[in-house]
């Protein structure tokens, strides 16, 4: 019987529960965490517009393509300006073979007036028609230089470098002056959040956000927070580095720190759950294994830490295996 009773000890002395550990429990802060939705946008998203009007003869953009800053994405033509072309060559045309005439009358009377023929009067009126008409031509030179430059805005644009969007127009389709052929998104890109106002004050350029949905352990910085307030939301961007920029207006989860709060917190090695309920040991006048309600897990320096919603008290010291 003493045999036993010695052996008994001994296992006690040497059982990994005389080894254990002892936390007392305190409150402590821990910030709270809300769950948002965030969406991936461009920094920049402008429309590349048609210049002039006509018919868009050819369409070299796709959505997903990468462009550069002053791409030929697509080419407008307008049948019309070859006409204005043509009719402007017809007047310089004319214009040349007055003046030519002109100037051959010009001639003429310096020559009369040499011999006394003429008059001074008739000779300046031959002067001034052949200023005229070189001046004519000269202003038919600059309109056949504009309808030149019409010609030449054919060509649609990237306004910026970055990825197209959108595709709206076909090719062979009329576009008009200004219309967009392609959306352009360049200049980097964020994630934009749509907060609860009530979270406003909480919000502060610089927090770290975590970001759910970006790949493990990513976060990233608040990098803006604007003023107005839409829809009882306020508007926020987040800068994220490597974000994946395949799906644009792709939706991201998000937490974000609102605020902090005292909480009391054991690790989580210390609850055994049992049958659907959770336990701790404690220590101390009232020991023994009590049932806890848990709350959030929190993580402290490495170690998981489990929110005790109810079950302790402050100042009680709970097992820790």
């Amino acid at each position: 019987m003493k045999a036993q009773v010695f052996a008994l000890v001994g296992f006690l002395a040497f059982s990994p529960a005389a080894f254990a550990e002892s936390l007392t429990v305190t409150a402590q802060p821990v910030t709270d965490w809300k769950a948002v939705y965030g969406q991936i946008e461009a920094q920049t998203r402008l429309p590349a517009r048609a210049r002039l009007g006509g018919t868009l003869v050819s369409l070299n953009a796709v959505e997903g393509d990468r462009v550069e800053a002053g791409q030929v994405l697509a080419r407008v033509v307008d049948d019309k300006l070859d006409l204005r072309l043509r009719a402007v060559d017809a007047q310089l045309q004319s214009l040349q073979s007055q003046l030519e005439n002109a100037q051959s009358e010009l001639e003429r009377g310096e020559a009369l007036l040499q011999r006394g023929v003429t008059t001074v009067q008739r000779l300046d009126a031959l002067r001034t028609q052949v200023d005229v008409l070189t001046g004519q031509i000269e202003a038919t030179r600059a309109e056949r230089s504009v309808v030149e430059q019409q010609a030449t805005e054919g060509d649609v644009l990237a306004p910026i470098a970055g990825l197209v969007l959108t595709v709206p127009a076909a090719a062979g389709a009329v576009v008009m002056p200004g219309e967009a052929v392609a959306t352009i998104g360049g200049g980097g890109f964020f994630l934009r959040l749509a907060i609860p106002e009530r979270h406003a004050r909480a919000l502060n350029e610089g927090d770290a956000i975590e970001i759910d949905g970006a790949g493990d352990g990513a976060t990233g910085r608040l990098a803006r927070v604007y003023p107005q307030i839409e829809n009882g939301r306020v508007i926020a961007d987040v800068a994220v580095e490597g974000l994946d920029e395949a799906f644009v207006d792709a939706r991201v989860l998000v937490r974000l720190a609102v605020g902090q709060r005292e909480a009391l917190l054991v690790p989580e090695s210390a609850v055994t759950t049992r049958a659907g309920l959770d336990f701790v040991t404690v220590e101390g006048v009232h020991q023994g294994e009590r049932a806890v309600m848990l709350g959030q897990r929190h993580e402290q320096d490495g170690t998981v830490m489990r929110e005790v919603l109810s079950g302790l008290t402050e100042g009680e010291t709970v097992v820790v295996k």
